[in-house]
């Protein structure tokens, strides 16, 4: 299974028969290079113009834009359950999916723009998934404070920050290191833009994967 980092939210993972875009975003619109993938399946957690750009992959591909429950998609199976964009159930900002799928036997999980602990039964549902991709940079999603309690009660394997400043970019996001301070250095990995993993590896790169584009 390949990781790859397209900036902001959006990712895609991948193997030799299918490849999955998350979250992607236009570029311009942020002041970051857009995503080139040629995905076949495209997954978006809310419909907010940085998450939602389905248009920049070309060719044919199946989106599922917020979807609630489960779906087999290209022989993919994929959970997506509901969250929250704000701390106020919603009212701020609307609702978020996080998504959860398996591929090469490796559980991978995205949460959007997850802006407070999701219901008790959702992170029960997602608990000791292998990776999971989760919002850091506070301004309009999760605070730093719950993000403890969250990773307590899901006990991810491996946790990859996203969503949040980089170079250019035009969103007033907090940085990586506001997050990486509380982190044990011996447990941060810098894995560079893309990597392949396979799940007999796992035990051997826990932690938190700090992608670079």
């Amino acid at each position: 299974m390949q990781i790859k980092w397209h900036g902001h939210s959006c990712f895609e993972i991948s193997n030799n028969e299918v490849s999955i875009l998350i979250d992607p975003h236009d570029g311009k619109s942020i002041g970051i290079k857009p995503p080139t993938s040629q995905a076949n399946i495209v997954l978006i957690t809310h419909n907010h113009y940085d998450h939602n750009a389905s248009r920049i992959v070309k060719g044919e591909k199946k989106v599922a834009s917020c979807m609630e429950g489960v779906e087999s998609i290209d022989g993919v199976e994929v959970s997506g359950y509901i969250s929250y964009h704000d701390e106020e159930g919603g009212q701020l900002r609307g609702s978020n999916i996080i998504y959860k799928f398996t591929l090469d036997g490796i559980s991978v999980c995205h949460c959007g723009d997850l802006g407070d602990l999701p219901p008790n039964e959702v992170m029960e549902s997602i608990r000791g998934v292998d990776i999971i991709f989760v919002p850091i940079g506070e301004v309009m999603t999760i605070p730093l404070r719950k993000l403890h309690s969250f990773f307590d009660a899901v006990e991810p394997k491996i946790i990859v920050p996203m969503h949040y400043r980089v170079g250019g970019l035009t969103l007033p996001l907090g940085t990586l290191d506001e997050f990486l301070k509380d982190v044990p250095s011996e447990s941060v990995i810098y894995v560079g833009n893309e990597v392949e993993l396979v799940d007999e590896e796992l035990s051997d790169f826990m932690g938190v994967w700090v992608f670079d584009r």
